[in-house]
């Protein structure tokens, strides 16, 4: 097979814990094993560099964010009010997200003769960045490939809707993109329906093999269960589960373990809980799946609707636990009490494991290449 020069245009990287992360960093590791020359750009890090020549990645620097985010802080109203602009500048302007367009028209100067570009969005300033620099003059890349998380204007698990202009800008980057690949068939509604054949279907896939799972026998004394990510308010909102399980008797031995950047919907439940609810600090990745790898079984929040998908679902696959899934407004206590008592019959099933193998998911954005 031919060797192929991939230029990776992404806001995340190494050592993020991110979905988006997880996905321009596995890609890159397995296009270089499969013997292709891989540029990242991205903003440096701190190992970043260093992890970038270990795996014989190509890494530029695309400058630091240096635009301040606001900072919410003070207490009453002061704070309400810093809450707003903050909230607001995000929804708004995309800020400080924003500069990523500059940073890109600077960063891909000189950069030209790939065989193709990948931006990985998000934020979505990463795709208008590369809209605003690709011409038919400079087309930086035979193939431009804008892979998408969650969709941007048609997104479903935020509680304010983009402004109608952001639009014009979704639209450029799709008109110029040769493809666009999204994680699921789900997300493809997400997106104006005058680019659903540009449109590829590519899951997010992760080494298999690079993870250590636990082998040993489980805790006997009580039934351990966790979960990692982000929660969203009246969406991916844990809190009607979080008030049944502290509504069981002290007949019910638990522990849940939750690994979150976002407690606040936690901490109210925590005292009551009488150690049942646990708030553990953030690990990487590899841990946390390790430490999942020791538990009973693992929590997924559902996302409202049907265009998001959370990746954490592929890692329950790697470490293959049972998966108790929870959507907001919906909650079947039978089954929690099911699995509370190790009955694992509804536990939600994931499909075909093997199409997030890292493996298979670089074969079709090198399928794209080739065609």
């Amino acid at each position: 097979m031919k060797s192929r020069k991939i230029l990776i245009v992404t806001n995340a990287f190494y050592p993020d814990i991110s979905p988006r992360s997880f996905r321009a960093t596995e890609l890159a590791i397995e296009l270089v094993r499969q013997g292709h020359s891989v540029k990242v750009l991205t903003h440096p890090r701190k190992g970043c560099e260093e992890f970038c020549k270990r795996y014989g990645i190509i890494f530029k620097d695309l400058g630091h964010i240096t635009w301040p985010d606001p900072i919410v802080k003070g207490s009453g109203l002061v704070r309400l009010f810093l809450r707003l602009v903050k909230r607001f500048s995000i929804l708004l302007f995309e800020y400080p997200h924003i500069q990523i367009i500059p940073l890109l028209k600077k960063g891909l100067k000189g950069e030209s003769g790939y065989d193709a570009l990948i931006s990985v969005a998000v934020p979505y300033p990463i795709h208008w960045g590369v809209a605003a620099v690709r011409t038919k003059k400079n087309s930086l890349a035979k193939v431009w490939i804008a892979d998408c998380g969650d969709p941007y204007m048609g997104q479903e698990n935020d509680t304010f809707k983009p402004p109608f202009y952001f639009g014009w800008l979704e639209k450029k980057f799709c008109r110029k993109a040769d493809f666009i690949t999204v994680p699921t068939e789900a997300s493809i509604k997400g997106y104006y329906k005058e680019f659903h054949s540009k449109i590829r279907v590519i899951p997010q896939g992760f080494n298999f093999e690079s993870i250590k799972k636990y082998d040993g026998p489980l805790n006997t004394d009580k039934i351990i269960f966790g979960y990692g990510g982000m929660f969203i308010p009246g969406r991916r909102d844990p809190s009607e589960f979080l008030t049944f399980l502290n509504s069981l008797d002290d007949s019910f031995h638990f522990e849940f373990h939750i690994y979150t950047i976002t407690p606040g919907l936690v901490t109210p439940f925590i005292a009551e809980s009488k150690g049942r609810i646990q708030l553990k600090p953030i690990v990487e990745r590899n841990e946390l799946l390790y430490e999942m790898s020791k538990m009973n079984f693992v929590v997924n929040f559902e996302n409202v609707g049907s265009k998001q998908t959370p990746s954490k679902l592929i890692d329950f696959v790697i470490i293959e636990k049972p998966i108790l899934s929870i959507k907001y407004g919906d909650l079947k206590t039978n089954v929690i009490l099911e699995f509370l008592n190790k009955n694992f019959t509804n536990a939600f099933r994931v499909e075909n494991a093997d199409q997030y193998r890292i493996e298979n998911v670089a074969q079709q954005f090198l399928d794209l290449i080739y065609k």
